[in-house]
């Protein structure tokens, strides 16, 4: 069976560098893509169901970037908390906060798409900018309640003249957590999973849909799986043999659960870059509005560079 000492593996020299990059350049995709998606959602966007429940997914990534410079420190000290137990509790609130807010918040989404496509008629009634409000609100009442408890426990702990962040790669190991951990991921995974498989069985069906229609429909199912699989997926895959492993009396806690939680968890960051791409690819008013600061940039530097031009044009004139 593992024991708590498990946890304090042998780690390679090079690991806390590529972590250290690895969330630099999370945060230089993640930081400014969420910030112009949520001025798009909240700003400069007529509200329908989708775009609150893309709000609020935006909401979710914004509170997982937080704690992003966190966890770069934490790595840059060689895996040494320096930021004092409250930080730590914060942390690992945020940390899950995101996780689940994300995955709900992309399961009421492909919901909404499998309603819009599959009973358009029908759905209009329940398709409403006050209710999606309103179902956020209660996810929203229902995540930061049932993370509550992270806020209330120690999290830090002394080894070797080093204080470490449990709440970065610690999981629980009981069997009550398998069970959570069951609810927590499957509900929303089966849902996605099946709003997909329904959203393409009616539009392979459906010949009077328009093709624009089919195109963002298809994108967006496409790009939400794809976040599921690459982000979420293998870490809740990682809990589940860790929980397992540590569950079993004669098959101890190796270096490969220790490794393959970190990781994993490291990937579920990716979801805070990944989810602007996919606003830019399924939201109109987004990529317009990525695409005129680029070009507004792109037009500053032009102009600079002519203006540069004639003056040095002058100057070898009169010279």
């Amino acid at each position: 069976m593992c024991n708590s000492s498990s946890w304090h593996m042998d780690k390679s020299n090079l690991e806390n560098p590529l972590f250290t990059v690895y969330y630099i350049l999370v945060c230089i995709v993640a930081i400014p893509g969420n910030i112009l998606a949520l001025w798009v959602f909240f700003y400069n966007y007529k509200s329908d169901t989708n775009i609150v429940f893309l709000r609020n997914l935006a909401l979710a990534d914004i509170s997982y970037i937080l704690i992003l410079p966190m966890r770069i420190i934490y790595h840059m000290s060689d895996n040494n908390w320096l930021l004092g137990e409250p930080s730590c509790r914060l942390l690992g609130f945020l940390f899950y906060l995101n996780m689940y807010g994300s995955l709900y918040f992309m399961m009421c989404i492909s919901l909404d798409r499998f309603l819009a496509i599959v009973f358009p008629v029908k759905s209009m009634k329940v398709r409403k900018p006050v209710y999606a409000q309103i179902v956020s609100v209660i996810l929203w009442v229902m995540l930061i309640t049932s993370m509550l408890p992270l806020l209330l426990s120690n999290q830090t702990v002394q080894r070797n003249a080093t204080t470490e962040c449990l709440q970065l790669y610690r999981e629980k190991t009981s069997r009550r957590a398998l069970v959570s951990l069951s609810i927590a991921f499957i509900i929303p995974f089966i849902a996605v999973l099946c709003s997909y498989i329904a959203i393409v069985h009616a539009l392979w069906r459906g010949g009077n849909i328009k093709e624009t229609i089919k195109n963002k429909a298809i994108k967006l199912t496409v790009m939400i799986l794809v976040i599921f699989v690459v982000c979420f997926v293998p870490y809740h895959v990682s809990r589940f043999a860790y929980i397992l492993a540590f569950n079993q009396k004669n098959r101890p806690c190796t270096s490969t659960h220790f490794h393959s939680n970190r990781i994993t968890s490291a990937l579920t960051s990716l979801n805070g870059a990944l989810d602007p791409i996919m606003y830019f690819f399924v939201t109109q008013k987004f990529r317009n509005a990525f695409l005129k600061l680029v070009c507004r940039k792109e037009g500053n530097n032009i102009g600079q560079l002519k203006t540069t031009n004639r003056q040095s044009r002058k100057q070898s004139k009169t010279s």
